[in-house]
């Protein structure tokens, strides 16, 4: 099949207004992804630990606030992601150790033997740079554990989506999220972010566009050794509760997309007719596709003329 890469301005496209569903109004349903990508917090002033012990309070705190809230944990490394803890578990009713509640030891039970697995699978990157997490993959594991939930009877708890990324976005897993942005849109499943970054200047295109698409909340906290809080006051509230309440606004979303071939933002470019892969130079063939641009009709009109003159 023959096409051509036109230059198009990308933006990001409206979707259809999602189905109504039966929700139980004071019950939640907390999916949160993890980043535990060990070279963005060895170059990160906090420990990891740090971050860790007040993404544990708060996360106990939402299952205090009602005995029928559910909380998942979803870890998400350079190379794979996993589910490391589920409240509904019942292994997770009793303590298994006698100091340590089960949300804990559970908990970072099976976070160590993640963050162990996937060093196994890191590759070697270029030095000087922070690879990106698996986020698309974690994004795909929430929205399967939700949409699972969607099915466990006629009345399910009110579902959203917590980010807590700190890793720079990566471009190669531009078509994936985008996939599960829209995903959790026809879903009505809200995405929020917290975004954990060293310098104020930066921000997660990726994690915006899903926020504001979803109709969650995108916030990059000023400092994280108040992160217990910023989260308790901006993330704890459930969906119903948000009405009344003023919480924050992105001043700006950046839709721009990111092209295949080498990785950066773009504001215009070509794309793909067949695959819609995005490519900030004209290629004389599709890298994802193999599909061949540039062909003008009288070309391929002068190609099939002469295979219908050789047979």
């Amino acid at each position: 099949a023959l096409c051509c890469g036109a230059i198009v301005e990308v933006k990001a496209d409206a979707m259809p207004s999602a189905p109504s569903k039966n929700y139980t109004d004071d019950v939640s349903l907390l999916v949160v992804t993890l980043d535990t990508n060990p070279f963005f917090w060895s170059d990160f002033p906090s420990h990891f630990s740090d971050f860790l012990s007040q993404v544990l309070a708060f996360l106990n705190s939402i299952i205090l606030l009602g005995q029928l809230n559910q909380v998942v944990v979803i870890a998400t490394g350079c190379n794979s992601c996993s589910y490391v803890y589920d409240s509904s578990s019942n292994k997770n009713h009793a303590s298994t150790n006698g100091t340590m509640p089960a949300l804990y030891s559970n908990l970072l039970h099976n976070l160590d033997e993640f963050i162990a697995n996937d060093k196994q699978l890191t590759k070697a990157h270029e030095p000087g740079t922070v690879p990106s997490s698996l986020l698309s993959g974690s994004l795909s594991k929430a929205l399967c554990y939700i949409q699972r939930a969607f099915r466990s009877g006629p009345m399910h708890p009110q579902p959203r989506i917590l980010c807590l990324q700190g890793s720079p976005d990566g471009p190669e897993q531009y078509v994936a999220i985008m996939n599960a942005i829209f995903s959790a849109q026809r879903s009505s499943v809200p995405v929020d972010s917290c975004y954990i970054a060293s310098s104020n200047s930066s921000n997660s295109a990726f994690l915006q566009q899903a926020s504001y698409i979803t109709g969650g909340i995108y916030y990059k906290p000023p400092q994280l050794d108040g992160l217990f809080q910023y989260l308790s006051a901006v993330f704890a509230t459930d969906l119903h509760s948000r009405a009344f309440l003023r919480l924050p606004k992105s001043l700006g979303v950046d839709f721009r997309a990111s092209c295949f071939c080498h990785k950066k933002t773009i504001d215009t470019g070509y794309v793909c007719s067949v695959c819609l892969s995005i490519f900030c130079e004209h290629h004389d063939k599709c890298s994802t596709c193999s599909s061949v641009f540039g062909q003008s009709q009288s070309v391929a009109a002068s190609t099939d003329n002469r295979k219908r003159k050789a047979e």
